[in-house]
């Protein structure tokens, strides 16, 4: 997806024209949310949440100034939408007790390892949509991926749209089974990015930098790189292979090409050393 693409259609969502919003389960993924929301032009009186921990309760009704209820009631039965953000475990039960009030509505799930079956059979309604966003969501630089039933319109699509809109990118997918491919890509893939960071930043501590200008250096490559990758149309190994091309016209001294391409140098012992 072309960035500069994503931008203008980010710029082109309206969430004034969302209708009432519910969410079950109030944790960091449905706070990530309600912010994004919020800041993009929701009021506090669209959106309620369900969370039956009082703390937590206190501390959406303090950040977001909206409505936070004990457990699911007759006022759900407002909710356009309602946003499934608990743990896998309490997902059956707490459907079971929303479902009276619920059946009208369009429901999305961001509960993990969910699927979609179970879930319209629990809330009585086969306009489910299933989430499976990554961690980058709760700063609004996710990667999401959609699945929506065959009972989900056009007009479903366009709201999970703009409600996902603000959690970062996102793309549907034809096939329920397809998400657990999303899951081994962009659901774990954070770990293997920060892995692979820890290791760079290992390296160039290895070579004299301090922690500070090694994890520094580490990110903001990771960070470049990722933007240019976003926003340009060639493919990451054309890229790779520019990039190493110029490298290598770079180091022109037969010694210093072999020391600093031999093995066993701070750099391949550090990224060895993550590898493991």
């Amino acid at each position: 997806m072309n960035a500069s693409w994503y931008s203008a259609r980010l710029n082109r969502i309206d969430l004034t024209m969302t209708p009432h919003i519910t969410f079950i389960g109030g944790g960091n993924m449905a706070s990530a949310i309600i912010g994004g929301l919020l800041r993009r032009g929701m009021t506090p009186q669209q959106i309620d949440v369900v969370e039956p921990f009082a703390e937590a309760r206190d501390r959406l009704q303090s950040q977001f100034g909206i409505a936070a209820l004990q457990g699911p009631g007759s006022e759900l039965a407002r909710a356009s939408l309602v946003v499934w953000a608990v743990k896998p475990q309490t997902f059956k039960e707490a459907a079971l007790q929303a479902r009276f009030h619920t059946g009208h509505a369009l429901h999305l799930s961001v509960a993990a390892g969910i699927r979609s079956d179970s879930i319209a059979s629990w809330l009585g309604t086969q306009r489910v949509v299933r989430a499976m966003p990554n961690t980058p969501a709760l700063i609004g630089k996710g990667m999401t991926a959609l699945f929506g039933r065959p009972a989900v319109t056009d007009a479903d699509r366009d709201l999970v749209d703009r409600v996902i809109t603000p959690t970062g990118r996102f793309l549907w997918v034809a096939d329920e089974p397809l998400l657990d491919a999303v899951t081994a890509l962009s659901g774990s893939g954070p770990a293997y990015v920060f892995y692979f960071m820890e290791a760079m930043t290992q390296a160039g501590v290895d070579m004299g930098l301090s922690p500070e200008q090694a994890h520094q250096l580490a990110v903001g490559t990771f960070v470049g790189a990722s933007e240019l990758a976003a926003a340009s149309d060639e493919a990451p190994e054309v890229l790779r292979q520019r990039l190493s091309t110029m490298a290598l016209l770079k180091i022109t001294p037969a010694t210093e090409s072999s020391r600093v391409l031999a093995p066993n140098t701070a750099t391949e012992r550090g990224l060895n050393r993550g590898c493991r």
